[in-house]
């Protein structure tokens, strides 16, 4: 029998407590942050939605095994346990721990990368286009045609769009594509998941041209099950049977095990090829640290190790698919625009649409995160024209794709009670929404500008 209510398959053993504000306090508090919720303090914060990385409640096993951290500089137990844990997953024999992804990323982009080159991704996230745009490469998105209809039910939007990849590498020239890099689930396309049907093609095209295929692999057991009960041929295999599948496709994998290992700090890169592993184990012993260790204690990859089995278990990934949906269906129920299907992790909200009165070089995703947090606390991203926009030679604005918010929800952390709450909050935020301001941006970096960028209201 199926019941209504989502109950979390965990009981809780510790709790931390939470700040309640006032929407007066908040008012000051974004005033003094700037209007930019990645200056405010996590004390100011009732929901914390900013992201999931990094952001899990790990579990009694998890902090058990850290318990039994072997701190040793090199051939630690712990790595042992790590190497085993990301082998089983990955199948590839070249493993370099690092302290994050996208240390992870640096290396190996760093290493590939540089001017002339080319990566081409079904959506490169902030970090990933950041560390290739910093090597002096380009990087350009080329998603599926169906993941700009946001109300259609198709079931792959995070695929990548084949043909155009065709088109791109007769165009660049294979020699200046440095990697193809499919990211699943698709973070910056809305959480969408990619389908095996499109990594296997995207492997074939890649091998055939000896291109070389990465897997940005940071939500693989949540994409794992969108194949499993949307993709034919899968329904009888397990969850981590279908990511061994999608790994065994890559050239190289790169994690962030601080979305689906569970834990709060770590990641990796694998490789196949002996040579590229040896190259970019140099740069991991002078940037990150020894080769059994790179940037992790050996408490963290204790932790990783069991957070990288715990994740494909099916209780687990059903309560975590279905309680992101639920908040994604409340919310379409009122009336927000969302991106459909709810991905994995996160719901996206389509500013432009939530706000069709303030005009793109306003930032309409920055007012929704404005007023989410002034109303009822909510902390969350905005993933558009911010985060992704760039200038023309004129200085004016060359607008994102999409102007989306991004509702990321850490996982294990909070109950149905919040989620009902955040519901509510956009509740009040649609009551005002027409007397919504825009902002405009008033400080910035060059690189990754969404994380210390300075607002004014307009």
């Amino acid at each position: 029998m199926n019941f209504k209510t989502i109950i979390e398959p965990f009981r809780i053993k510790s709790v931390e407590p939470i700040s309640m504000t006032t929407r007066e306090d908040r008012v000051r508090y974004l005033h003094e942050a700037h209007y930019n919720p990645f200056l405010l303090s996590s004390e100011q914060v009732l929901i914390d939605f900013l992201t999931d990385s990094g952001t899990s409640a790990m579990s009694s096993r998890q902090w058990a095994a850290m318990m039994d951290g072997d701190e040793s500089y090199a051939g630690a137990r712990s790595w042992e346990h790590f190497r085993d844990a990301v082998h089983e997953l990955t199948g590839m024999p070249y493993i370099l721990p690092t302290h994050q992804g996208r240390a992870a990323e640096r290396i190996l982009y760093g290493q590939i990368g540089g001017k002339g080159k080319t990566f081409i991704s079904n959506t490169h996230f902030d970090t990933t286009r950041a560390n290739i745009e910093f090597s002096g490469a380009e990087a350009i998105d080329i998603p599926v045609q169906e993941s700009r209809d946001f109300e259609s039910d198709f079931p792959f939007k995070g695929d990548l769009d084949i043909e155009v990849l065709e088109q791109l590498i007769k165009q660049k020239g294979a020699g200046s594509i440095a990697g193809v890099i499919l990211t699943v689930t698709n973070n910056s396309g809305g959480g969408q998941p990619v389908s095996m049907g499109n990594a296997r093609a995207v492997r074939d095209i890649c091998h055939r041209h000896g291109i070389l295929f990465i897997l940005d692999m940071c939500r693989i057991a949540e994409n794992a099950w969108f194949i499993r009960h949307r993709e034919k041929g899968y329904s009888g295999k397990t969850y981590l049977q279908i990511a061994q599948e999608m790994c065994s496709l890559a050239d190289a994998c790169v994690m962030s095990a601080k979305k689906d290992a569970l834990v709060n700090m770590g990641g990796f890169l694998t490789l196949r090829s002996k040579s590229l592993a040896d190259a970019c184990t140099q740069l991991l012993i002078i940037t990150e640290g020894f080769a059994t260790y790179g940037g992790l204690s050996g408490r963290d990859m204790e932790a990783i190790a069991v957070g990288l089995r715990e994740v494909f278990q099916p209780d687990y990934l059903h309560y975590r698919i279905k309680s992101t949906t639920y908040l994604g269906d409340k919310l379409k129920a009122l009336g927000v625009p969302i991106l459909f299907p709810v991905g994995g992790h996160a719901v996206y909200v389509d500013a432009r649409r939530f706000y069709p009165n303030i005009p793109i070089e306003h930032y309409p995703g920055q007012a929704l995160v404005c007023a989410l947090y002034e109303l009822g606390g909510v902390r969350c991203v905005e993933v558009g024209s911010v985060m992704f926009g760039k200038y023309d030679e004129q200085g004016k604005l060359v607008a994102a794709p999409m102007d989306l918010v991004r509702l990321a929800i850490p996982r294990r952390v909070y109950t149905q009670s919040h989620i009902d709450y955040v519901v509510e909050v956009f509740e009040a935020a649609l009551k005002e929404r027409d007397a919504a301001k825009g902002f405009r941006i008033s400080y910035e970096p060059k690189f990754l500008r969404h994380f210390t960028a300075h607002f004014e209201r307009l």
